[in-house]
């Protein structure tokens, strides 16, 4: 798989390996609750990364193993698509 960085470089993933994903929602028992129902029964980890200054949203950052490509991007996909995130990285 190739993803073209920031200055315009294919960078090749060389699969399985370990992926974060940050995932930014309201309410942090919600946020949790969501990653879980994604994830299943697959090892993670999720962990709060920060708050916005006004203390509205939270970050998490989700790390777990994903086997190729296909793998990664319906991970994403799950997630993008989940009621009680606002944004998935």
């Amino acid at each position: 798989m190739e993803i073209i960085n920031a200055m315009d470089r294919k960078v090749e993933i060389e699969y399985p390996c370990e992926w974060k994903y940050k995932v930014i929602g309201e309410e942090c028992e919600k946020i949790e609750s969501a990653v879980k129902s994604v994830m299943g029964g697959r090892e993670h980890t999720c962990r709060p990364s920060r708050v916005s200054r006004k203390g509205r949203y939270h970050s998490y950052e989700v790390k777990t193993l994903v086997h190729n490509e296909d793998d990664r991007t319906e991970i994403f996909r799950q997630l993008k698509q989940h009621n009680d995130l606002k944004m998935v990285l």
